[in-house]
């Protein structure tokens, strides 16, 4: 008779969990509210599986065929979220910061990068901070400096760094780990190796749960994200500890520049904010740019003929330089083509899943309602493979960026507005120094012919993208 005990539990519980199912699945389109149409999902999980299994690209193509071109309803990473679509969505979220949606992060996101601010106007206020910050330290002027500094680090990384002449390397994690460490290098001049790795090694558990469900247990992606974060956080306290009593050094990285700044009231930032800028930082750097550096380097390979006009102009360049001589902003501006196959490679694939907003008001949108308090999400896959506005999406083209390019708001990897990304320039600088290298130093080959590019929170080659190297 005991056998029969757990089989007459779950009977019990069996009518619980399916009204449990029915309630959190039924359609978000209630005529009386007038939201958009949608699905919160599972319970508890929402539809972070689904998103999972599918992909972010094709989550959204999906669920905007499936339910509006305009907006839908989801529930991810633990939080009920309206999608806003297309160039109207864009443009919608891009104008209105400040006015009808604020910046908001999801719990995970929050928790690990910036732990120290609460979930009121402290949060906001931090964000804002910050954004001003790497808006200063990140803007074109202030990058020039780092150009020869980045040609060398590309120029070491590719003769020492497993790129060896006639072999076949796994390019993913080699692009990754020249992109941590130019970021390391020039935001606070740790170059050692040993230092670097205690970043690096709690890094990946790190980012792996930013993005997942806010459950906090020892086995969760949450729960060893929040340890590692800690773990990383602890070493850049020991940087920024031990750079502060060496103040009137000649340093020249963001850190000697961040230690001079001061907040609104005049005061020396603390340590803690200065960490909580860096670790967003380095992961913005490493997830972004080391992605679409990555999706670049993936359509060289992929596209002889693409690859053959890229070093045309790059061997241009290398030519008018004398030996030894780094790169300039001068010689950045002359890469036109190479930037253009840049950015198709960052519309085909893009390497950021958006962000998130939360409304301040009641929103009219597309003849929906989106309440106050409710959380938005901008993407540029609602966009970039719109065959409204990028006719045959799915075709490699470069061109599309030839003369005035895309129309307004439907070309959005870096975001728009006062928000947009501070970090786009340096993407690009670190982009083109190594495809200017990369290409002037080999001829790329996929060693896996149909590999292809997986668009999830971070784009990713689905192999690791091997290569054949063949020197010129």
């Amino acid at each position: 008779m005991d056998i029969f005990i757990p089989y007459l539990f779950i009977f019990l519980l069996l009518p619980f969990s399916i009204y449990l199912i029915l309630f959190f699945q039924k359609e978000s389109s209630d005529d009386t509210e007038n939201l958009p149409p949608g699905t919160n999902g599972w319970p508890i999980f929402g539809e972070n599986i689904e998103l999972g299994l599918l992909g972010l690209s094709k989550f959204v193509c999906d669920r905007m065929e499936k339910y509006s071109t305009d907006v839908f309803l989801t529930s991810v990473l633990g939080e009920k979220v309206a999608v806003l679509c297309g160039a109207q969505g864009n443009k919608m979220i891009f104008t209105n910061d400040g006015k009808l949606v604020t910046p908001w992060l999801p719990l995970s996101l929050r928790k690990i990068i910036i732990p120290d601010f609460d979930l009121d106007s402290s949060y906001i206020e931090g964000v804002s901070l910050f954004h001003n910050i790497q808006y200063d330290l990140l803007k074109p002027e202030a990058l020039r400096q780092y150009i020869p500094v980045m040609d060398a680090m590309a120029r070491a990384h590719l003769r020492d760094d497993g790129w060896k002449p006639h072999s076949t390397v796994k390019a993913q994690p080699l692009i990754n780990k020249y992109i941590f460490e130019l970021a390391c290098r020039l935001f606070f001049n740790v170059t050692d190796p040993e230092s670097m790795q205690r970043i690096s090694r709690p890094f990946a558990p790190m980012r792996n749960g930013m993005m997942s469900l806010p459950i906090d247990l020892p086995w969760t992606a949450y729960g060893r994200g929040i340890k590692a974060g800690k773990k990383v956080r602890e070493e850049m306290a020991k940087i920024v500890e031990a750079r502060r009593e060496e103040r009137g050094g000649e340093e020249t990285d963001l850190l000697s520049k961040m230690l001079e700044l001061k907040d609104e009231e005049g005061k020396c930032l603390s340590v803690n904010k200065i960490v909580s800028f860096f670790v967003g930082l380095m992961v913005a750097s490493y997830d972004t740019t080391a992605s679409a550096a990555t999706s670049v380097v993936f359509f060289l390979a992929e596209y002889p003929h693409v690859y053959e006009k890229v070093l045309k102009e790059q061997k241009t360049i290398a030519k008018s330089k004398a030996p030894g001589e780094k790169l300039t902003w001068e010689d950045i501006e002359k890469m036109k083509y190479s930037w253009n196959v840049a950015r198709e490679a960052i519309r085909l694939v893009p390497a950021t899943p958006g962000t998130f907003q939360e409304a301040m008001a009641d929103i009219s949108f597309a003849g929906f309602t989106i309440p106050k308090g409710m959380k938005t999400l901008w993407t540029p896959h609602s966009s970039h493979h719109n065959p409204e506005y990028f006719p045959d999406p799915k075709k490699f083209d470069p061109s599309r960026f030839e003369g005035s390019g895309p129309a307004p708001y439907t070309f959005v990897p870096f975001g728009g507005g006062p928000r947009i990304c501070p970090g786009r320039t340096y993407a690009k600088l670190a982009m083109l120094v190594l495809v200017h290298n990369l290409v002037t130093m080999f001829r790329i080959e996929k060693v896996i012919p149909h590999e292809k590019m997986i668009s999830g929170f971070a784009a990713t080659p689905s192999h690791g993208l091997h290569l054949h190297l063949y020197p010129h």
